[in-house]
């Protein structure tokens, strides 16, 4: 198990895996001024609006491509937004979600009161021109008493990423760089090709500071508010 400070996203790479090219589809959206709306949570948020200063300015239209490219995909299909970039995943197999289930288990025992776990909501960012869906997540319960598709990123408790076989580089590079930005406090990335854990923890002018490691078999500390050892060894690998 190793705890250390976390590298910048582009450097991240573990392997020539790690630093390829993903195999997905994406296409570019013009980068234009747009508006800033005002996030929740008043600690928080200084904290976000620190690590947001110099981010691109919004286009709204931005996030009516997204809504067009998501009424034009088959059903089952992930679409997020970073930046100027539309990303595309097809549905994830039944191994990615044997272990997304065994993470589950262990968080949802540990849940603060008035949170509950969601796997398939947008975390949505205007600020940076983001929007993300990440496969478990933690949020307020009465953010989720809406009619929106989408709830404010920093509202959320943690990201927790399956890393799938044939596209890494999106868990490992693109929502490492954009979690810190969007104000998500904790990253869990779970990486059965790999047999390794990683948490990335403490936000800091838009990067985590601290990275933990852990193979297969050994416990990864969750901080609070949800204090607990992730048990590992529960975990299948590809």
């Amino acid at each position: 198990m190793i705890t250390q400070l976390a590298p910048h996203a582009a450097d991240f790479g573990t392997s020539p895996m790690e630093r390829a090219w993903p195999r997905e589809a994406v296409c570019s959206v013009p980068r234009v001024p747009g508006h800033i709306i005002e996030a929740a949570g008043s600690e928080r948020r200084r904290d976000v609006a620190r690590a947001q200063e110099g981010s691109p300015p919004v286009d709204p239209r931005h996030f009516e491509l997204l809504e067009a490219a998501r009424r034009a995909l088959p059903e089952g299909f992930k679409t997020e937004l970073s930046g100027d970039i539309i990303v595309m995943q097809a549905s994830p197999s039944a191994m990615h979600q044997l272990n997304l289930s065994k993470v589950r288990q262990q968080f949802d025992a540990h849940v603060p009161p008035g949170y509950i776990d969601s796997g398939n909501t947008d975390l949505e960012s205007p600020q940076t021109a983001k929007v993300r869906n990440p496969d478990l997540t933690y949020l307020p319960e009465e953010a989720m008493a809406t009619t929106e598709s989408s709830v404010p990123a920093e509202l959320a408790l943690i990201a927790v990423e399956i890393v799938s076989p044939s596209n890494p580089e999106n868990d490992w590079v693109g929502k490492l760089r954009d979690y810190p930005l969007m104000g998500i406090p904790l990253y869990l990335i779970v990486d059965a090709r790999q047999k390794v854990v990683t948490l990335f923890n403490e936000p800091e002018n838009g990067r985590y500071r601290l990275r933990e490691d852990a193979a297969f078999g050994e416990t990864v500390h969750i901080p609070e508010p949800f204090g607990f050892a992730l048990d590992t060894g529960v975990f299948r690998p590809y």
